[in-house]
């Protein structure tokens, strides 16, 4: 059944602080909208996110397709960013491999995403190793909170990421309460009856748009929200097409705020 809990009062008993912290940007800024900024530069990159800042609580990156990317000159920015928006980042790696690797790849190479990211993701295809080595890459890189979501339904069509797949993802998050705070994924995951609050965070929301040539299909914000998502991932709707991020940005922010108020029966 799907929450109808605010999100104040699921912060005040979240056991992960990186969950609290970012119930609470939500509710400050009455915005459950992730934008998700997939661009090549890093001036885009800097300039999309200062204009959307306002409107959303969090920001996905996909931050190895920069063509440009340095630490000093796109991430140490971007922290700014946060610090003057408030919102939090969201590094959409989508690792996938054995615990080992994963450590490495979280912790090292050119980008260093423990040191910065707030949140990650990973598949469940290679089992539950997967979050220990992302958990011990985050305690040993930083002593900031991190959380972890697991891939448990994708919005691309033919996803092979339902079913027993879905289920084994689950059953994977269950092994860490504090870092595993939720999934990517397209409806409620349960959970609550056994003192789980998982966090979903959906993509593949749009207001306008069905689909692309590429396999993305949308849904509608009303249609996720009500369905158990708490935050609504938006990427080509706030800025795509000659769209105007200060417009898509408060109209997406808007919608979205307006499906939770009604899940909750404020609205």
């Amino acid at each position: 059944m799907v929450t109808t809990l605010t999100y104040t009062e699921r912060a005040q008993v979240h056991p992960s602080p990186l969950a609290k912290r970012l119930f609470q940007v939500i509710e400050t800024k009455k915005s459950n909208l992730c934008a998700s900024v997939d661009v090549r530069t890093t001036e885009e990159f800097l300039k999309l996110i200062d204009t959307l800042g306002p409107y959303i609580s969090l920001v996905k990156t996909h931050i190895d397709i920069i063509d440009d990317f340095s630490i000093e000159g796109t991430i140490k920015p971007l922290k700014a960013l946060a610090e003057k928006h408030n919102f939090l980042i969201f590094e959409d790696r989508k690792f996938a491999d054995i615990g080992n690797t994963v450590k490495a790849q979280y912790a090292g190479g050119a980008f260093k995403i423990a040191q910065w990211s707030d949140i990650t993701n990973a598949h469940g295809v290679t089992g539950e190793g997967i979050v220990k080595g992302l958990k011990e890459a985050a305690q040993e890189s930083t002593s900031e909170p991190r959380g972890l979501l697991m891939l448990a339904e994708l919005s691309s069509k033919g996803s092979l990421a339902y079913g027993d797949y879905t289920e084994k993802t689950v059953e994977i998050a269950k092994s860490d309460k504090d870092f595993v705070i939720g999934f990517i994924a397209q409806n409620d995951m349960g959970g609550r009856e056994e003192g789980f609050d998982w966090i979903i965070m959906t993509p593949g929301v749009g207001l306008d748009d069905k689909g692309d040539g590429l396999g993305q299909q949308y849904r509608s914000v009303d249609t996720v929200v009500q369905g158990g998502s708490d935050i609504i991932i938006v990427g080509r709707g706030l800025f795509g097409k000659g769209r105007d991020p200060t417009v898509e940005g408060e109209r997406y922010r808007k919608a979205g705020w307006d499906a939770y108020l009604k899940r909750t029966g404020q609205l």
